[in-house]
């Protein structure tokens, strides 16, 4: 089992003919990803290869998917295009869309975000790592080498915290390991995934990742009060940030006591998470559950 993408999970890339698009499909093929075609309106009826996969670029997602049957997308498309990208995909009813962009205006992601409401299309992203089910399916930019499967459900803000922690439990392994990205707004969030998690049998137990900056980690902690029943270990980034400075991150801005990594902790602590003071003492955390469990 695994969340969102699996073995039989059918890939197209949006953007396949440019130079991000072109490196992350090698290296998603290599991780043994369906990738099934892709999609770019100038280039429609050729064909790109890969050793000795031959991928066919589509026009648009809506054609993609009619020849393919695909069911998830991936979107490496500049910035000021990346709108349109996600509304193409969302007409086109594909049940997953992973933005990776980074740099998408803040109101172009609320637009799409808003467009999507009460559609079929997930959205996860912009400015994130992507989604991994490790050897089943990576769709995104995580190095698919770094762990295994096992029993561990990640979800993240931050991407290269995502890798670190997965390297870190790499002796346990991962059902599937979500960033959501850091931008103000976002298509899933810490929610939507706990959600998942709880609802997925192998899931065992689950690693959160936050960082400053809005509240999307305190109402995490009301929702897993109320609602998850497995195991919850957390990790907050930004102990040391200045107040008032925006850090990395569009999303990691500290105003006053809102949105200051101390609060995270405290309000995920009175959830019944456990929450380290690092990476690694979160990882610890981990293996002390999965050994009682």
């Amino acid at each position: 089992m695994s969340v969102w993408v699996n073995k039989d999970s059918k890939v197209i890339v949006q953007g396949i003919t440019g130079g991000e698009g072109t490196k992350h499909t090698a290296l998603m093929l290599k991780a043994g990803t369906n990738v099934v075609g892709g999609v770019n309106a100038r280039k429609a009826g050729t064909t790109v290869t890969h050793g000795d996969v031959e991928l066919p670029v589509f026009a648009t997602v809506q054609e993609a998917m009619e020849k393919t049957g695909a069911d998830v997308s991936i979107a490496f498309v500049p910035a000021p295009f990346t709108k349109d990208a996600m509304v193409e995909a969302i007409d086109a009813e594909i049940p997953l869309l992973v933005v990776i962009t980074e740099g998408v205006p803040v109101q172009d992601t609320a637009e799409a975000w808003a467009y999507a409401q009460g559609k079929k299309t997930r959205i996860i992203g912009p400015n994130c790592p992507g989604i991994i089910s490790p050897e089943q399916c990576l769709v995104g930019i995580t190095p698919a080498t770094i762990s295994g499967a096992g029993p561990i459900g990640l979800v993240s803000k931050s991407g290269t915290l995502t890798y670190q922690m997965m390297f870190e439990l790499r002796d346990h392994g991962f059902t599937t390991a979500i960033g959501i990205g850091g931008d103000p707004v976002i298509g899933t969030t810490h929610i939507d995934a706990l959600e998942a998690f709880e609802n997925d049998p192998d899931t065992k137990a689950i690693v959160m990742i936050g960082e400053i900056g809005g509240d999307a980690e305190e109402r995490a902690a009301d929702y897993i009060k109320a609602n998850v029943t497995k195991p919850v270990v957390g990790y907050v980034a930004g102990f040391t940030a200045p107040e008032g400075k925006t850090m990395g991150h569009a999303g990691a801005i500290v105003s006053g006591s809102s949105g200051t990594a101390q609060a995270k902790k405290e309000a995920l602590e009175a959830a019944g998470v456990k929450v380290g003071k690092t990476p690694s003492e979160t990882a610890q955390l981990m293996r002390e559950i999965l050994q009682n469990l």
